[in-house]
């Protein structure tokens, strides 16, 4: 079985909207990386290559597993956090993606075809086949939604450093199983 296993960053050290536009993990943050990385290190299969977004909580949490499994950690933007229209703020960023959160992928409103963004996150997944890719919260959903056929941007809510897992079959994107998902509000 050819699978990727996607996993949500770590807890950040600050939240959107905030000053930090790039922030690194916070000590549960560090905790939760340290955690994923043992979780997949006890897998029958361990992942061939290890794969970030290239975001700061993202690398952070990917380089315990990376480090462990002496392999250098590839960065592919394709896995990163999806693109904010250009004329938002930082500040506007919070409200745009709620109102996102709340319709189909093909009705969020920017200057990007958010269907085709949805596309090239699950073409990266499908190119990484037998990686531990660590990405975002809003890239997992798009991969579930190609995954699934599901149009509505919020498929689930994965909590930080829950593993998602993909198979890749006839360049299929197939969901075997949804990772951990968060008790608490990430909106």
């Amino acid at each position: 079985m050819n699978l990727v296993h996607v996993i949500r960053h770590g807890k950040p050290a600050a939240t959107w909207g905030g000053d930090d536009e790039d922030p690194g993990l916070d000590p549960l943050g560090i905790e939760q990386a340290e955690a994923v990385a043992q979780e997949i290190l006890a897998l029958p299969r361990r992942p061939v290559r290890v794969v970030s977004s290239p975001l700061r909580r993202c690398r952070e949490t990917a380089e315990p597993l990376a480090r462990a499994l002496g392999l250098e950690l590839v960065i592919d933007p394709r896995v990163g956090e999806i693109p904010t229209p250009a004329a938002l703020s930082q500040a506007e960023r919070p409200a745009w993606l709620r109102q996102a959160f709340a319709g189909r992928w093909d009705q969020i409103q920017g200057d990007l075809d958010y269907v085709g963004w949805t596309q090239a996150v699950a073409a990266a997944l499908r190119e990484h086949a037998g990686a531990a890719v660590f990405s975002h919260f809003v890239a997992l959903n798009a991969a579930v939604g190609v995954a699934t056929g599901q149009a509505e941007v919020m498929a689930f809510r994965p909590d930080h450093c829950s593993r998602t897992v993909f198979e890749i079959k006839d360049d299929r994107l197939i969901l075997v199983e949804k990772g951990r998902e968060a008790s608490s509000q990430v909106l």
